[in-house]
């Protein structure tokens, strides 16, 4: 079936993570193994659609999830409905077919409580005062997290080049990617001045020239799980935890729902269900 590989490099551009984009593929390859791989593109109409779906549920003879029909669903209309504005149909033949998505449960955020517990936590852990060492590096993390709202592997590849504090009053972080496909997610992100003084005490007391975090993602989940700790948190400190409560903090603030998205590095089709979610977050106030 033609067309499935101009899709994905259209997935790709649209930012969509590598796993995503290698579901919606092979749903497509689903798709061509039933119909015929010869087939035409533009012979597939609706009712051929919807016999895929049927079968695939109730005839294929392999357990299909709710969720995973929906992600079916969702890639034949995404799939169909580009080749549509592509103009290999005049009408969408995807069209029709009825979504009924499965949202998956709405993530944990840290309550301004919570928030300030934590805090206080990594201000006792700078000091000395948790019974170890003088440590900057959990106040610097969990300030950069809950300012920027960076994913684990995004903070992982930080240089000491990407934050700017040549002017302190209005310091920036820059997120870079070094896969060519992936420099669309770069940005620019406001720092909190009052987290300079604390950056450049880290940055002495640890010696870094390089690397931001020049440690293991999982060595820096255990500093966020000892400020948890440390804080008394019920709830487990995470990096995602940080991210989305970043960003249910920012769109409580008002900040507008394109400027968040961009923020957090996310495509318009990543934000379908994200920004949905923040705003049920957002919605109460935490």
């Amino acid at each position: 079936m033609t067309g499935v590989h101009l899709w994905k490099r259209h997935l790709g551009d649209e930012g969509l993570a590598e796993n995503t984009v290698k579901a919606f593929t092979a749903d497509l390859n689903l798709l061509a193994s039933y119909v015929g791989a010869g087939r035409a593109l533009g012979e597939i109409g609706t009712r051929d659609l919807q016999a895929f779906l049927e079968w695939m549920r109730s005839a294929r003879g392999v357990p299909c999830s709710p969720k995973t029909y929906s992600r079916r669903v969702t890639s034949l209309k995404a799939f169909f409905r580009y080749m549509h504005q592509k103009g290999v149909w005049p009408e969408d033949p995807a069209a029709p077919l009825v979504q009924k998505t499965v949202i998956s449960p709405l993530p944990e955020v840290l309550s301004p409580g919570e928030v300030e517990a934590a805090r206080r936590a990594a201000r006792e852990m700078r000091a000395g005062r948790s019974g170890g060492k003088p440590d900057a590096r959990p106040a610097v993390l969990l300030e950069l997290l809950l300012k920027t709202g960076v994913k684990k592997g995004e903070c992982q590849g930080l240089k000491i080049g990407h934050v700017d504090v040549s002017t302190p009053e209005s310091p920036f972080l820059f997120v870079r990617y070094t896969q060519p496909r992936m420099r669309f997610k770069e940005r620019k992100i406001a720092l909190d001045p009052k987290w300079v003084g604390l950056y450049r005490e880290y940055v002495e007391q640890y010696h870094l020239a390089d690397r931001l975090f020049p440690w293991s993602p999982r060595q820096l989940e255990y500093v966020l799980e000892g400020i948890g700790l440390q804080a008394g948190l019920a709830k487990h400190l995470s990096f995602d935890m940080c991210r989305w409560t970043c960003a249910v903090r920012d769109r409580q603030s008002g900040m507008d729902p394109d400027r968040l998205r961009e923020k957090l590095g996310l495509s318009r089709i990543q934000w379908r269900e994200i920004g949905r979610k923040i705003e049920k977050l957002a919605s109460p106030p935490l």
